[in-house]
């Protein structure tokens, strides 16, 4: 935990507690030495203006003073990246919301996050507009579908649907019972067991025609089987994996890629000559070729020899069509 993580903790600490924190809970929590409490309380309370007291019988507890606790925040902005991100997120996702009804519902969630973002900036109001959450290749969705597609994922109840799959364009009949809802790359997803194929499978929301709530209990799979089968290769086709893909990146792409998470079991190392090498586990090529192709010239599939043969195909189809033109 660096110096930032460990002072917001703290911070964190202090604000919510009614009784003095020992010095030994601090400790523990912050995962630090005596040494560095005393160092960061030293700075909250003199450098930032903490009204930070101590307490208990040696003076080794500490705690804010009470009537100044609700009003005291830290001084600039203290958000991390990511909790900034979410905030605006779900502040931008709650404006889009119609509907009387819903959007009434949600006012007090948004009203306080309006709250958190106005103690990120001394109590003015936060200057949202000057924050930008750009949306990117999301695709429409029937708001009525989604919405009966949710209402099963929480109330546990089966699904029926037609469902036209992306790649064919054929429509399929489909019984499942949903699992979770996942949101990737700007669109909603259902993971789900299939009845018929007695298998999980994952749908884009979009895709789903006529969706229908059924009255029969879903049948709910264990998180662990979800995490596996669902999270253990690339993107958001699901399944096992069905081989190790090696990438390679010029030194020119390696200065982004070796700081990029492609997925949570990757295994990337610098070559001598300055490019990367990335290894990750896939079941289904669709989705990695098409995120390993947008590199072009700067990316080299390597193994397995399958997935370099598609890769070259597909880069022969599309040289085909400027030839052509």
């Amino acid at each position: 935990m660096d110096r930032y993580e460990r002072l917001l903790k703290l911070h964190r600490i202090l604000k919510v507690a009614r009784l003095p924190v020992p010095l030994a809970r601090l400790q523990d929590d912050l995962e630090c030495s005596r040494a560095t409490v005393y160092r960061d309380i030293a700075f909250l309370r003199d450098g930032l203006g903490a009204p930070i007291e101590s307490g208990g019988e040696d003076g080794s507890a500490f705690h804010y003073e009470i009537n100044e606790a609700e009003k005291f925040e830290l001084p600039g902005l203290w958000l991390s990246s990511s909790e900034l991100e979410s905030l605006l997120a779900m502040h931008q996702l709650l404006a889009r919301t119609g509907g009387a009804v819903l959007s009434g519902a949600l006012a007090p969630l948004r009203n306080r996050i309006d709250k958190l973002l106005a103690d990120q900036s001394g109590g003015k109001r936060w200057p949202i507009e000057r924050i930008r959450v750009t949306r990117a290749m999301s695709r429409p969705l029937d708001e009525v579908s989604f919405r009966i597609v949710a209402g099963a994922v929480l109330e546990r109840r089966q699904l029926r649907f037609r469902y036209r799959a992306r790649s064919t364009n054929h429509e399929t009949d489909r019984l499942v019972s949903p699992q979770r809802l996942t949101h990737y790359r700007e669109n909603w997803y259902l993971d789900a067991l299939d009845h018929e194929r007695e298998a999980l499978r994952s749908f884009s929301v979009d895709r789903l025609i006529r969706p229908q709530m059924l009255e029969s209990a879903a049948q709910d799979v264990a998180d662990s089987e979800l995490d596996s089968h669902l999270a253990g290769s690339y993107g958001i086709f699901s399944g096992a994996p069905k081989a190790w893909a090696t990438i390679r990146f010029s030194a020119k792409a390696a200065r982004w890629v070796a700081d990029e998470h492609w997925h949570s079991k990757q295994e990337g190392r610098m070559l001598e000559d300055g490019r990367y090498e990335l290894r990750l586990p896939y079941s289904n090529a669709r989705e990695l070729l098409m995120d390993v192709l947008r590199y072009g010239p700067d990316a080299e599939i390597v193994a397995p020899i399958a997935l370099r043969e598609e890769a070259r195909i597909q880069l022969r189809l599309a040289l085909n069509g400027y030839d052509n033109a």
